[in-house]
Order: C-alpha cells, then structure tokens, then sequence
C-alpha cells in the first residue's frame, strides 16, 4: 500500500495582492502537517497536528508579520 500524500491550496484575494496558502500532510488523525502561508515577500511556516489550527496559527503569524514591518516604514 502506498502513502498518498496530499496538498490543499487556498488563494485569498485581498486589495493589496493575494495571500497563498498551502497546506501539506494532515492525511490521517495521528499525522502532523506543514502549512505555509505567504503574502507578496513574506513567508510563515507552521507545523502541527490540526489543520485548521496550523492554518489559522499561520495567518496570525503572517498579520503580526505584516503588522510589524508596517510598523517599522
């Protein structure tokens, strides 16, 4: 039996550009996954268990970044 890997991709328009995130892994309840979140030239990487927790930990990550660099214009 061969293990199938699998990668979901989501695409947000916003009005500054889109964010790109893709999730990898997740195949089964005990395997952990990647997702990676980027927007225009940054990129956060977060791993776990729960993909909707990664996903949601990874654009948070991506907004405090965001957030940050604004700040430092």
């Amino acid at each position: 039996m061969h293990k199938h890997e699998q990668m979901d991709i989501f695409f947000l328009p916003t009005k500054s550009g889109v964010i790109k995130i893709y999730s990898y892994g997740f195949s089964s309840g005990d395997a952990w996954g990647q997702v990676f979140t980027e927007f225009n030239d940054i990129t956060v990487t977060v791993k776990g268990y729960s993909q909707k927790k990664a996903i949601i930990k990874s654009i948070t990550r991506l907004n405090d970044s965001l957030l940050n660099k604004n700040r430092d214009i």
